[in-house]
């Protein structure tokens, strides 16, 4: 008797109590799934004949594997809960589903089954024409939330912060750039009706708005990136005080740094200071080009004769200061009197204080003293590289007028002892 309830498959005879596929052109004709997927004719049944499903609404669609035990009702509940109530709502779809689910395992199922699952895999294309773009995604859409994501709060005392206006728990200030950005969008609202006209410029203010919004979070990190809270706040001085002790930023540095402040905002902090750091060494080596430029001029071949060419040169200007010490007190209108014979005559601004007296004292024309300085001078160079050289001097010069040349020149540091 218990076996007079039970259906079984005209073709196999399994039982098909909880799903079987009767045929609607041929009476007595119920086949199993697997018969059915097989094509399989019996008598005048054909293939190709129209077919109705009968269950019991016990069976599971995804076999006796899958985790819940989910049957075929609770399926067909649920995919009616989601075209009702929307994905997402899965408190009202479990409500809708039965008692026996939880919301948690309607998402979980809902979720692995039909979008992770085999059949969502088949039924959702990779790329979906015409779809509509979620602005609420983190993905980095117009209204992303990575977009005012809020930055970690300022390590600055209460203090500073009320003096700031600062809210650390929101990153935000109280006031903002561009403070009365939010009245784009604050009376907007979409309905039905709306033509297309209206609806453009409702997406022109939304467009404005996220532009704000983007400039405001563009200050505030370049903020960050260069420590300018604790600049305003005066921590920064503290800190360089402690991390380089005793070194100085020298004028034109600090000058070279107010100069290319434009480019912060255009650059990482640390993008700027490699920038400043490989001018600075651009101007040393120009500087340094430039040394080796002028000791070249000098007749200075060799690196190391540089070092004494440097040396002779600090005892020149050590004299020249021990000097100008003493003829400081002379008064200048002494000064003017004294060199009145000369001061007129040309080459009289190429020379130092005393290589006026000199002139003034010997009664020589600047121009003629400097034109039997620099013979001397070149002379001593040849002789000092082992190249002869011929005494070249003008016959006005006496012996007498050499003489106090050369002393002055080797008083001087121009030219060594032995040479003169």
């Amino acid at each position: 008797m218990a076996d007079l309830g039970k259906k079984y498959c005209v073709n196999c005879l399994a039982d098909v109590t909880n799903l079987r596929l009767r045929c609607t052109d041929c009476p007595d004709i119920e086949l199993c799934p697997e018969c059915f997927s097989a094509g399989a004719e019996l008598g005048n049944h054909r293939r190709w004949h129209g077919y109705q499903q009968v269950d019991g609404g016990r069976f599971s669609l995804w076999g006796p594997e899958a985790e819940g035990g989910w049957t075929s009702r609770e399926e067909q509940s649920l995919l009616d809960a989601i075209e009702q109530y929307g994905f997402g709502n899965w408190e009202d779809m479990a409500a809708h589903v039965g008692a026996s689910r939880t919301p948690q395992e309607v998402m979980e199922h809902y979720v692995t089954m039909y979008i992770h699952g085999n059949l969502g895999k088949a039924c959702i294309p990779d790329n979906i024409p015409n779809r509509v773009t979620d602005h609420t995604c983190p993905s980095g859409g117009p209204l992303s939330p990575s977009l005012t994501t809020p930055l970690p709060p300022l390590d600055i005392s209460l203090a500073e912060q009320q003096q700031l206006g600062y809210m650390p728990l929101r990153d935000d200030y109280e006031i903002e750039y561009d403070q009365d950005a939010e009245k784009l969008i604050s009376g907007l609202s979409v309905n039905y009706d709306d033509e297309d006209v209206e609806i453009e410029m409702k997406r022109a203010h939304v467009d404005m708005y996220v532009r704000k919004l983007r400039e405001r979070q563009r200050r505030k990190n370049i903020a960050r990136d260069y420590n300018l809270v604790p600049g305003f706040l005066g921590r920064d001085k503290k800190d360089k005080e402690k991390e380089k002790p005793g070194t100085k930023v020298t004028k034109e540095e600090k000058d070279q740094r107010v100069r290319l402040r434009g480019l912060c905002q255009f650059m990482a902090h640390r993008e700027f200071e490699d920038f400043f750091e490989n001018m600075h060494k651009e101007r040393l080596l120009r500087a340094k080009v430039r040394e080796l430029q002028r000791y070249r001029r000098n007749g200075i071949a060799r690196l190391e004769e540089s070092s004494e060419y440097e040396a002779a040169r600090h005892k020149r200007e050590k004299r020249k200061e021990n000097k100008s010490v003493v003829t400081s007190k002379r008064g200048k209108e002494g000064k003017d009197g004294e060199f009145s014979a000369i001061e007129n005559l040309t080459g009289f601004e190429l020379l130092s204080d005393r290589e006026k007296v000199l002139c003034n004292s010997l009664n020589l024309s600047p121009a003629r003293y400097l034109t039997v300085k620099t013979i001397i001078i070149k002379d001593h160079l040849q002789k000092r590289q082992g190249i002869p050289a011929k005494s070249r001097l003008p016959s006005y010069l006496d012996k007498v007028l050499k003489k106090r040349i050369l002393t002055f020149l080797t008083e001087s540091g121009w030219i060594s002892r032995d040479a003169s």
